[in-house]
């Protein structure tokens, strides 16, 4: 196992502060197609996740494997274009080696995005939902990011998951989609492991449980927001209506994804606009 002290995040820390001294105080993590929302962001400065120590690679199409800081609506931000995934070969500790590095620097807001399958038969696709609590099965079934040593310095050994989204953050976005015209859900997601997608009887299964919208990310990087004391938001744009009847004639593609990121992107940008604006 791949595990990380608090030297580490700090040497990444100084690689990033060698191309930019900037303070932020919020950080972003784009998901599958919707690395383009880093293209709003003003003064950018983009350091390739090759040059940061210990930072894992992004193998996947739609994830660029940048990190920008720059101006958002007055606000400095550091934003991930596209994130490492488990199935991808990491481990949890690596996969959420950024949202650690984001700590030191100074993060206290994170806003993550994802592309999801709408599991919620009210979902179509190139909606958008905000997230309200999630169902972490990958750590449920072993592989939490916070099982190892832990740093009282960095978070608690036992963090309290009750309030992991923030209730006034939720209410902000939800009055800057209202104004903009913007059809905001609300929901749980649900984190699996991937890469392959979901069987029509797991996805019966994952309904009845009570999620809305299914992917294979960000839960976990959530639960190590949370136990650095972040305030998160987190939105799940949907990139494809899940398909529950196995003698369906389509079948779920990573390309649809990618293709419905493209009307996604320009709705998720004026949500997190008006956020951080506010938070500016």
């Amino acid at each position: 196992m791949t595990m990380y002290d608090k030297a580490d995040y700090e040497h990444a820390v100084a690689v990033i502060r060698s191309y930019t001294a900037q303070q932020t105080g919020v950080g972003l993590v784009l998901g599958s197609g919707l690395g383009g929302l880093a293209d709003a962001l003003a003064d950018a400065v983009t350091i390739p996740y090759t040059e940061i120590p210990g930072w894992p690679q992004s193998t996947v199409v739609g994830h660029s494997g940048e990190l920008v800081i720059g101006r958002l609506e007055g606000c400095w931000v550091v934003a991930q274009r596209g994130r490492a995934h488990y199935y991808e070969g990491y481990t949890m500790q690596q996969v959420t080696f950024p949202i650690r590095v984001m700590q030191l620097l100074g993060v206290r807001t994170l806003i993550l995005t994802n592309a999801a399958g709408g599991l919620n038969t009210g979902y179509r696709t190139g909606d958008v939902m905000l997230l309200n609590d999630h169902i972490n099965l990958v750590g449920m079934t072993g592989n939490n990011p916070l099982m190892g040593p832990n740093d009282e310095s960095i978070g608690p050994r036992f963090p309290g998951m009750t309030h992991t989204y923030d209730r006034d953050l939720r209410r902000l976005a939800h009055q800057v989609a209202d104004e903009a015209g913007i059809k905001l859900h609300e929901g749980v997601y649900v984190c699996l492991s991937g890469p392959s997608y979901e069987t029509p009887a797991e996805i019966r299964m994952l309904r009845i449980w009570g999620a809305d919208a299914v992917g294979m990310s960000t839960a976990h990087e959530v639960l190590v927001a949370r136990h650095a004391g972040m305030r998160v938001l987190a939105f799940s744009g949907i990139t494809n209506e899940a398909i529950d009847d196995p003698d369906h004639e389509t079948d779920t593609n990573h390309e649809e994804v990618l293709d419905a990121g493209k009307v996604i992107v320009p709705k998720l940008t004026t949500i997190l606009r008006g956020v951080v604006r506010t938070l500016a």
